[in-house]
């Protein structure tokens, strides 16, 4: 049983964008279907879909790469984890490298960027830093 889902989803892909694989498997959950969303709406990967192998459903996550095979996540960071859970209000939203990465969120009002959230004016619990 894993204790972090979204931990293991963000060390999968950071070890598939330094092995300079083309797609990764992710465990399928919700949150973690929603943070891959917000991470292809923003642009830091290509593509993301269900497969099923076997009896277990998992997301294929479709890298993004640039012309010189450099890929579009520099980093990735957990930021509020099980044993200490962080939350700020949208004031206290931090800019990842000077507003050049974002902040993913879980707020009231569903999970979401910092972009996002600041325009809303809600504050959440900090998941993930990507840049």
């Amino acid at each position: 049983m894993r204790t972090d889902p979204i931990a293991d989803m963000l060390t999968i892909i950071r070890n598939g964008c330094m092995a300079g694989r083309k797609s990764v498997l992710v465990a399928k959950t919700n949150m973690i279907g929603s943070v891959l969303k917000i991470m292809k709406d923003e642009g830091y990967i290509q593509d993301f879909e269900e497969v099923i192998r076997g009896n277990r459903s998992l997301f294929m996550v479709t890298l993004k790469y640039n012309q010189n095979k450099k890929p579009a996540i520099e980093g990735l960071k957990r930021v509020s984890k099980p044993g200490r859970r962080i939350y700020r209000s949208y004031k206290e939203i931090p800019y990842v490298r000077n507003g050049y990465g974002i902040t993913v969120l879980t707020t009231s009002k569903g999970i979401m960027s910092d972009k996002q959230a600041r325009a809303n004016r809600i504050g959440g619990e900090l998941v993930c830093e990507i840049w």
